[in-house]
């Protein structure tokens, strides 16, 4: 049965002849799943074919994804060349990006993480361990702390490997649980609260320009985002 929830906008930040770069709304899937709600890459697809008046069908690359609670930029490719060297990028690191993070309790001024990383497609959940084991994948990522109040930290991410739910995981494991995460909080997130995960940041060569090229999302103007000033 067909999804009857309303298809929400999403804001482009940057489109030319080879990228199309978007705000990507909390809720929405990167890519159609077997709930046939709404995704990026669906919707992406109709807004070039509307805008530009394209017959048939619309090629367009998801060359990364967000989970879907996540919110934030994301880049997708508009020709098979960007997507090739794109994808590229990720391969060999080169890529960055860079995630806000509000978390549960005081973290530490800086650190870097590094765990192994094991998935369960039953459940679509993942474990985080501290040393190698099994099929796990190591996960790496270092964070600053950026802002703090009595009960919470603001910390900016910088994500070296991309693995399933990594950065919840991770903040997770050392006793700092992303605020409304319901996968993997260590508290009752309530109905309606979003996952406070944005992905701000993200660094690319261009595909054929050769130039480097940065791109953000905004603060959102929501709970919990605007209790914060930074």
């Amino acid at each position: 049965m067909k999804s009857t929830r309303t298809h929400p906008d999403i804001p482009i930040i940057f489109e030319d002849n080879h990228l199309l770069v978007i705000d990507k709304p909390a809720g929405v899937l990167s890519q159609e799943d077997h709930t046939n709600d709404p995704d990026v890459l669906t919707l992406c697809k109709k807004y070039i074919k509307k805008k530009y008046k394209k017959p048939g069908n619309v090629w367009l690359g998801l060359v990364h994804r967000l989970d879907r609670p996540v919110s934030g930029v994301m880049v997708l490719a508009k020709t098979s060349k960007a997507a090739s060297r794109l994808s590229e990028q990720i391969r060999n690191h080169s890529l960055e990006k860079i995630y806000w993070a509000l978390v549960y309790g005081m973290t530490p001024e800086s650190g870097t993480l590094v765990h192994y990383i094991e998935k369960d497609p039953k459940t679509n959940t993942v474990k985080a361990y501290n040393s190698k084991r099994g099929r796990a994948k190591k996960a790496e990522l270092s964070f600053e702390t950026i802002k703090q109040s009595a009960h919470y930290s603001v910390v900016k991410v910088d994500l070296k490997t991309g693995r399933p739910h990594q950065i919840r995981v991770q903040m997770q494991k050392i006793g700092h649980p992303i605020w409304g995460d319901y996968k993997y909080a260590e508290e009752d997130t309530g109905p309606g609260k979003e996952l406070a995960l944005r992905a701000v940041h993200l660094e690319i060569e261009h595909p054929t320009l050769k130039k480097k090229m940065v791109f953000k999302a905004p603060k959102p103007r929501t709970q919990p985002w605007d209790n914060f000033e930074y």
